[in-house]
């Protein structure tokens, strides 16, 4: 009996030890990511990084677009099409969604978004007496000063919305110009991813040829592990945003929010950010709600609280936890570090690459048995 008793133990010590350094080896793996971005910023990689990035962006674009409609024309080519049709099948799709957006979507999101900037001073003004009628009520309560508190968060309101309107022909006239620009990088990226998608037939093998033969077989697992993280990312967050932005927008013209397709595809493209976006995304909307009247933001807020919670219960562990497979810990430990250094742009590309780091070390776990984490 003692026997078994202390097997038992023994097992079980073991067990615990196991887990231990497993989470010891994912503080470590988090500690050196952070110490990565520490040495990052102090040697001032970041900028340089940017000018490359600006000045290779159409070449980026088209690796993008290329490794993005790779597996679409394989599937193509393995039903019997030929490569270069089944290409310029997946190009004309793909085009003819874009200008399908362009003609249909882009015109009603000017039309509302221009109504709502036409209707920022009564938004403004309502907002005033919404806040003043707040503050009216809450004097009648004995002992409570709430007269600077009121003076201040109107004094903030009447700058935010001097601002606004002072600085929008800037912000109009900048992005009007990053567009044109833009157009002109993305047809030229379009024109390289097709000619990648056309004539290389694997990247991977191209790429690998550089390496001593020791380390290609090594990078090639790496490369195919974070591949597939990355696509299973991506598709899963673009099907998530997706039916987001869809159902948003959809609610938010029942309860009469101004600009409704503007607010849910704001919602959409924040809900990319784990945990932290639906309150990013939601929160502007929000606020318009209850400048255009109490009843109008009370059941904004509720449309948006019932779409975040199905959205949080169903749909997310449905598609987003099969596409990462990272612990909610991991995650929000990304979107302090990644946002600390970042901002809002480093919370959008903390999962993935939290997602792609995890993959290249199940993968060396695996290869060279270090501690068998999974």
């Amino acid at each position: 009996m003692r026997d078994k008793l202390n097997t038992k133990n023994i097992n079980e010590l073991v067990g615990f030890s196991k887990r231990l350094v497993r989470v010891l080896y994912v503080i470590a793996i988090i500690l050196g990511v952070y110490a990565a971005i520490l040495v990052f910023n102090a040697l001032n990689i970041g900028p340089f990084l940017l000018s490359l990035l600006k000045i290779l962006l159409p070449l980026f674009i088209g690796l993008l677009l290329a490794w993005l409609f790779k597996p679409l024309v394989n599937k193509l080519q393995n039903k019997g099409m030929r490569k270069g049709l089944a290409c310029t099948l997946v190009y004309i799709i793909f085009i003819g969604i874009i200008v399908w957006i362009l003609f249909t979507l882009i015109p009603l999101l000017y039309n509302q978004t221009s109504e709502l900037i036409s209707q920022l001073p009564t938004i403004g003004a309502d907002a005033q007496v919404w806040i003043n009628n707040i503050f009216s009520k809450l004097e009648s309560i004995p002992g409570l000063d709430v007269d600077d508190v009121k003076l201040s968060l109107l004094s903030k309101l009447q700058d935010f919305g001097t601002s606004l309107t002072s600085k929008l022909p800037e912000y109009t006239v900048s992005v009007i110009s990053s567009l044109v620009s833009g157009v002109g990088t993305f047809f030229l990226g379009l024109v390289i991813g097709f000619y990648i998608l056309l004539t290389i037939e694997n990247p991977l093998g191209a790429m690998k040829d550089f390496l001593p033969k020791k380390a290609r077989k090594t990078f090639e697992g790496i490369v195919v592990s974070i591949n597939d993280a990355a696509r299973s990312f991506i598709s899963g967050a673009v099907i998530d945003s997706t039916l987001v932005f869809i159902v948003s927008s959809l609610l938010l013209w029942i309860v009469g929010l101004k600009a409704p397709l503007l607010f849910g595809l704001f919602c959409g493209i924040t809900n990319v950010i784990p945990y932290a976006g639906p309150y990013i995304g939601g929160a502007p909307a929000v606020i318009v709600g209850f400048s255009q009247s109490p009843i109008t933001g009370l059941l904004t807020l509720a449309m948006l609280v019932i779409i975040q919670s199905i959205e949080g219960s169903f749909i997310q562990p449905l598609i987003m936890s099969k596409s990462t497979k990272l612990h909610p810990v991991t995650i929000m430990m990304g979107l302090l570090i990644f946002g600390h250094f970042w901002g809002i742009l480093g919370m959008f590309i903390s999962t993935p690459a939290i997602a792609a780091v995890k993959a290249v070390v199940v993968y060396l776990d695996e290869k060279y048995d270090i501690l068998n984490f999974k």
